[in-house]
């Protein structure tokens, strides 16, 4: 597949969407965007628009981790009892859950037994019916543990959670002493890597110069202006564009984020728990088209994608949550087009 080929691809779909294809691999990026990212202003969509990213803030918040792991400031399979706010430990102690036997690396892959505080119908329903609501870390963690009691014993099955990423988001801030959103940047270099166009919602500024961010749907429901609140704690919380995005993903598996190439190979580790094989410490792994691939997915309409053995990296934005499996499967198609024969 070349350029051209993969423009043509994204037309067919008639949706709005940006795909943005690098790696180390290509002369020059692959650049392809079709559609409006707001009709109503007539803005076209572009790779440099940028969207909530949701659950693909998962990856950085992980890598940020590994990071402070690799730098031997927390232990993956320690507990995260002395780690979380004590608050916390209350809240999950009171619903049964043991934060004594639940590690980091637990909520980093998912096998912790925390319920998904999204998954209580009362939290869509008050953000469909209050958008402007703030909502705290707290106030998600005691709705998460108001709702279910553990799902398993920590270590044996896969279970998501953004409840989980929103304690890894806390466990981040009181190591490093700062902001989730200002260590993430720090420890994943954006700067360095030069993604001029992602900020941390609400904790950051919005960065000059920067493309008005798409409108982005669920349904019939316009969600572009709900309160970042929330998905803002280590779940979601990035803003950024596909160029962005899919240049990090290179970045990260090129070994231009963690010091030593070890932190990556920890990071794509498989556990021993039931459905260890789909998802590792923040990134899920698939097989496409007999390779194996990395990824990891966002709720309105988002995917980040790559194949070490193409050395190419993928990422792109739809403009609403049921165009998402249109999306990855123009990311999976491109994937196999550009993989080696012998693959």
């Amino acid at each position: 597949m070349n350029r051209k080929e993969l423009a043509e691809l994204v037309d067919e779909q008639r949706i709005p969407l940006a795909v943005y294809v690098t790696g180390k691999v290509l002369d020059q990026p692959w650049v392809v965007a079709a559609g409006m990212a707001d009709a109503a202003a007539g803005r076209p969509m572009s790779v440099d628009t940028p969207l909530r990213v949701a659950s693909n803030t998962k990856t950085f918040v992980a890598a940020t981790v590994l990071r402070l792991w690799e730098r031997g400031l927390v232990d993956l399979d320690g507990p995260i009892a002395p780690l979380v706010t004590p608050l916390f430990n209350e809240l999950l102690a009171a619903a049964g859950y043991h934060t004594d036997k639940i590690t980091v690396r637990h909520l980093l892959d998912h096998s912790g037994g925390l319920v998904d505080h999204t998954d209580d119908p009362e939290f869509f329903a008050t953000v469909v019916r209050e958008p402007q609501h703030f909502w705290t870390r707290e106030e998600q963690v005691h709705l998460g543990a108001k709702f279910s009691a553990p799902l398993s014993d920590p270590g044996t099955r896969y279970s998501y959670s953004d409840t989980g990423y929103i304690l890894l988001g806390d466990i981040v801030e009181r190591i490093s002493g700062t902001t989730l959103a200002a260590t993430v940047r720090r420890e994943m270099a954006f700067d360095r890597l030069g993604l001029a166009t992602t900020w941390w919602e609400i904790s950051e500024p919005e960065p000059a110069q920067v493309e008005p961010r798409a409108r982005q749907f669920f349904g019939d429901v316009d969600a572009t202006e709900i309160n970042a609140s929330m998905d803002l704690y280590g779940g979601g919380g990035l803003v950024m564009s596909a160029r962005d995005l899919a240049t990090f993903f290179a970045a990260l598996f090129e070994g231009r984020v963690f010091d030593s190439p070890d932190t990556l190979r920890e990071m794509l580790s498989m556990g021993t728990h039931e459905g260890a094989d789909s998802y590792r410490l923040g990134i899920a792994a698939s097989n496409v088209d007999g390779s194996e691939c990395y990824s990891h997915l966002g709720f309105w309409g988002t995917a980040a994608y790559y194949s070490p053995t193409s050395g190419i990296a993928i990422a792109g934005f739809a403009t609403s949550r049921e165009a998402r499996g249109k999306l990855v499967s123009v990311i999976e198609q491109t994937l196999a087009a550009t993989l080696p024969v012998s693959a």
